[in-house]
């Protein structure tokens, strides 16, 4: 068979920006970090840097600096840093000791640099990177302390392959008690292409950002009134939300869970005995006193499903239980680190703790993850990168047991046939884990689906069966969310669907539009007989003329539009068009409904 030729326009900016070497972008994007801070300090030479990593799709660079950068600055240092760039001078590594270091540091005076110094265990060499060989000037060539990796060469950067995006404030090492500084992003890549593929990426995500499409759709809103991070969930979103969790209940007890319902909060000693209270405390909220006792919101569901195992002391015979809840959490985030549906302070996991032993864990991790390829394809994802994350240097539990645990998901993957990184030493410090991440519809991947294993948990609660000969035994625990949060993935379904979602999760699934008044009564019967089928129907009573009305429903990307005139209602039809499939003529009402239902059922567009 011959080979089909490709079309440019058949390639998604994602397919262009995966043929990158990330090995070779990290050193570009360190690279250029320290070209634009080099180029920052030649045009602003009052400007103190502190530090400028590489990132997931560019890099950035904090500066102390009293006047305020501006767009046309970004211009110079753009145009500077390729100035830099075409003079080609190599990265040079230099290892001094530390007082020599330090000595280096003061000659500059650069404050944070010493801040960062101090930092670093003693008893090592501490590096420095140069631009430019310090052999081959009179004067010292700029330098940054760096533990590297770097390009070889400046000129090793393609100067039509960078661009600086933007600046923002950031609170020095993230703490809002130390000084205020001022953030450049940029992003980097090998080839002008794959940047241009970038931007065109960023344009795209820009068009189908969840927080201007949820407001013109009218599904969510932010009070802040009522606190940030906070959502409320309007009539149409609400719609979606609850038909989103009336399938995954169904699913979770069609698959052996059975369902739980915890409390928000809790007496604090719950806390303190899962360890929460001592490595969480960051991310919860102030406790409050009720009664002279502490109680502490929730930030996880676990510890309530653990002492409902406890309640009763059970059998190996009833393994392995599973217990699933839609459980609403409540962490503290930052008011700089809210972003509309995708972080938040109060949020709904999906949850579900497994407990079992340890012969059934492959058996329940392959059962977990056929459960989450069927949740995930029906909203229709269907590619997925994974990571298994090992054992980490401090960790609890048995080596044996690790091990074990660990070749379980190994298997539980290959039998799935899927493809998977291993994050050595990135699991836990309570187990190895396994994270799902999907691809949406533009080629971006979302963390959503993971599944851990906790021998701490067990453990610190003193959890208990009773095996097969007669002896008491610790469970297996196994943590998993399948969405992550609830609010997360619907805005992920959102900006995957561009808030034109399918027909079953539509919050209005039939727009009637009946061209003149005259036609109104019928179109009432209509929308009556399409709401005893179970349909989300609308009937529009605004008297707009018919073409407002469809302007309308295609604004609010309603599956289906149904246009009532004198004919329809002589022949007892609907004038259906679809957005899927566009006009599909005049249909009979009982079967535009049969159709209707069918498509709903199967989950698919009309």
């Amino acid at each position: 068979m011959d080979a089909v030729a490709v079309k440019p326009s058949d390639i998604k900016p994602s397919d262009i920006l995966r043929q990158a070497d990330t090995e070779k972008l990290a050193r570009i994007r360190h690279t250029c970090s320290h070209v634009m801070a080099m180029a920052v300090q030649k045009l602003y030479p009052d400007a103190k840097v502190t530090i400028g990593p590489a990132t997931e799709n560019g890099f950035y660079y904090d500066f102390d600096r009293k006047e305020h950068f501006t767009p046309s600055d970004l211009k110079a240092i753009a145009k500077e840093m390729k100035r830099i760039i075409k003079w080609n001078q190599p990265l040079v590594r230099q290892e001094l000791p530390r007082p020599e270091m330090l000595t280096e540091i003061e000659k500059l005076n650069e404050p944070y640099k010493i801040e960062l110094l101090a930092a670093i265990p003693e008893g090592q060499n501490i590096s420095r990177y140069f631009i430019g060989d310090p052999a081959k000037f009179e004067k010292q060539p700029w330098w940054d302390l760096c533990a590297g990796p770097h390009l070889d060469a400046t000129g090793d950067i393609n100067p039509d392959a960078f661009a600086l995006e933007s600046i923002a404030g950031a609170y020095w090492r993230g703490d809002e008690k130390n000084p205020m500084l001022q953030r450049i992003y940029g992003t980097a890549w090998e080839t002008p292409e794959q940047l241009q593929a970038y931007h065109q990426m960023l344009e795209e995500a820009k068009r189908r950002d969840h927080r201007t499409i949820g407001k013109d759709l009218q599904l969510f809103s932010i009070q802040e009134d009522a606190g940030g991070g906070l959502v409320f969930w309007h009539p149409k979103g609400a719609i979606i939300r609850n038909t989103i969790e009336t399938f995954w209940k169904e699913t979770h007890v069609q698959n052996g869970y059975e369902a739980v319902t915890t409390p928000h909060m809790a007496n604090l000693d719950l806390w303190k005995i899962s360890g929460h209270n001592d490595f969480y405390r960051e991310s919860m909220f102030q406790p409050m006193e009720v009664e002279h006792q502490v109680y502490q919101l929730k930030p996880m569901n676990c510890p309530f499903h653990v002492l409902i195992y406890k309640d009763t002391l059970h059998s190996y015979k009833e393994f392995p239980i599973r217990y699933a809840e839609l459980g609403t959490v409540y962490r503290y985030e930052r008011s700089g680190t809210m972003h509309g549906l995708m972080r938040v302070r109060g949020f709904t996991q999906d949850d579900a703790h497994i407990f079992c032993a340890e012969e059934q864990i492959e058996s329940e991790i392959l059962g977990v993850l056929n459960l989450a390829e069927l949740i995930l394809s029906t909203f229709g994802f269907e590619n997925y990168e994974i990571n298994l994350s090992t054992r980490p240097e401090k960790y609890v539990g048995s080596d044996a047991i690790w091990e074990k645990s660990t070749e379980a998901l190994k298997q539980a993957l290959n039998h799935k046939g899927w493809d998977y990184v291993i994050d050595e030493g990135g699991g836990a410090f309570y187990g190895p884990k396994i994270d799902i991440k999907i691809e949406d519809a533009i080629g971006r991947r979302w963390q959503c689906s993971t599944i851990q294993l906790d021998f701490n948990l067990p453990d610190r609660f003193k959890m208990e069966y009773v095996g097969e000969d007669g002896v008491r035994h610790q469970p297996i625990m196994i943590h998993r969310a399948l969405f992550g949060s609830v609010e997360r993935f619907i805005g992920v379904l959102i900006e995957n669907y561009a808030g034109d979602f399918p027909l079953w999760l539509a919050p209005v699934q039939t727009k009637l539009i009946a061209v003149s008044d005259g036609q109104m009564e019928y179109a009432e019967q209509v929308a009556a007989k399409m709401r005893a089928a179970g349909l989300r129907v609308q009937l529009d009573h605004s008297g707009d003329r018919m073409a407002k009305q469809i302007r309308k429903a295609e604004m609010d990307k309603i599956p289906v539009m149904a246009v009532i005139g004198a004919k329809e209602v002589e022949a007892g039809t609907l004038s259906i068009r679809s957005r899927k499939h566009g006009e599909l003529g005049a249909i009979a009402i009982d079967e535009v409904i049969s159709k209707m239902q069918a498509a709903i059922s199967d989950r698919t567009w009309f």
